[in-house]
């Protein structure tokens, strides 16, 4: 089932933009709804990598903007913490009345901190897992400095966050000062997973020690070393999402679902409309592959061509331990080098050309154990009668055919 624009009503009316986001093979195990960060929206490069990883989990993800935001209606500077809060349970009701009930909620800085209010309020939440979030709500006026004044004495003023400018009123102020989350979170009685930088210059990583101190058990601390408070590095924003999903796997009652491909003959392969990274689900396993930065990808995964390779040299080493084992020879390890030279990208801008391929793969061995000349010149032999040896020499025929939705 693939990703999906959708909307939904919340509680003043207003039509908030979002996208829901499925597995590529299966029902989802579960259902999670994501809150982005303050001033941000659904499709923030942090957002879309921690989708991504949950999806590979079995996990669907709801990530929508918050009102006035994004693609959302509304105006921002009506908007408070406490309308945060509405829409992340605006988002639990649209899941339950059209999917299934979520069991799961993330939240991003001060939408981790609007995750922990809602999901106190939704009693299928069985996890939540917060991101550089902050202790208290008010923490996010430290971005209004130098404004602050001219909030109270004028009632509004404008503020540049990130580079965009907004209009911050008062009841914003009055309505954060008026939220006490160690209440909240000391009774919310759900499994919570904190994960915070401790070079998170944004919200120092004190705010993740008071909401653990404060939470009562199961609970959890993942320390995100290295990483900024915006996860701009792609591999700490996918790092998370496989965190929170295997996480969240402990206290969520996940059926156990049959995957539709059968677990060892099947692959399905998705991309969208921009860059290289491909969602893959092998039987049920989930990987990414990409192009790598400077041929337009984002190196967020192996190449096709790696993959390739990489599909070569598991299969050369599984089957010389195949062989040495019936034959009860001391084979303790194997090692596959593969190399090439070829672009896979530069190969498929010419796929009118019929010779436009990788034709040679250059494999080099190492073989551990206690075997003679004999032995090891047989395994060198056997190498080359691997499955994936055979089928590439063999040059397979690919029978194409277009599949209706």
């Amino acid at each position: 089932m693939p990703s999906k624009k959708v909307q939904f009503i919340n509680k003043n009316g207003y039509t908030l933009s979002a996208r829901l986001e499925f597995p590529l093979t299966s029902k989802p195990e579960a259902f999670a709804v994501f809150a982005h960060v303050f001033t941000g929206s659904k499709s923030l490069s942090a957002t879309r990598h921690i989708s991504r990883a949950l999806t590979l989990n079995g996990i669907a993800v709801l990530r929508f903007d918050f009102t006035g935001l994004g693609e959302s209606e509304g105006d921002f500077s009506d908007t408070n913490f406490t309308s945060n809060v509405e829409d992340l349970l605006a988002a639990c009701r649209f899941l339950r009345d059209n999917y299934e009930p979520p069991s799961i909620m993330i939240g991003h800085s001060l939408g981790g901190a609007a995750s922990v209010f809602a999901a106190s309020k939704v009693d299928t939440i069985k996890a939540v897992a917060t991101i550089g979030a902050p202790s208290e709500p008010e923490h996010v006026t430290h971005l209004l400095t130098g404004k602050l004044e001219d909030i109270e004495k004028t009632g509004m003023a404008e503020v540049n966050i990130g580079g965009q400018v907004f209009t911050i009123k008062k009841h914003f102020l009055d309505d954060l000062r008026s939220k006490n989350m160690y209440n909240i979170v000391r009774n919310l009685n759900k499994a919570i997973l904190v994960l915070h930088s401790p070079q998170d210059r944004v919200v120092e990583i004190e705010n993740a020690a008071k909401i653990y101190h404060a939470a009562m058990h199961p609970k959890s601390f993942v320390t995100l070393n290295d990483a900024d408070h915006m996860l701009t590095n792609k591999n700490d924003a996918f790092y998370v999402g496989n965190v929170v999903a295997t996480w969240a796997k402990r206290y969520v009652d996940l059926p156990m679902v049959k995957n539709k491909l059968s677990t060892h003959k099947d692959v399905v392969a998705r991309l969208g409309s921009s860059g290289y990274t491909t969602d893959i689900m092998a039987g049920k396993h989930g990987m990414i592959a990409d192009e790598s930065e400077d041929l337009g990808g984002a190196d967020f995964g192996p190449s096709p061509y790696e993959m390739l390779n990489a599909a070569l040299g598991a299969c050369t080493a599984m089957t010389l331990q195949m062989y040495a084992r019936r034959k009860k020879w001391d084979l303790s390890s194997v090692e596959v080098h593969l190399s090439f030279t070829r672009s896979y990208k530069e190969d498929c801008e010419h796929c009118d050309i019929k010779d436009r391929r990788l034709e040679v793969f250059d494999r080099e061995i190492s073989i551990k154990g206690d075997l003679d000349v004999e032995q090891i010149n047989r395994l060198l032999e056997i190498a080359n009668r691997c499955p994936v040896h055979r089928t590439l020499e063999a040059s397979a025929e690919v029978r194409t055919r277009l599949l209706h939705s």
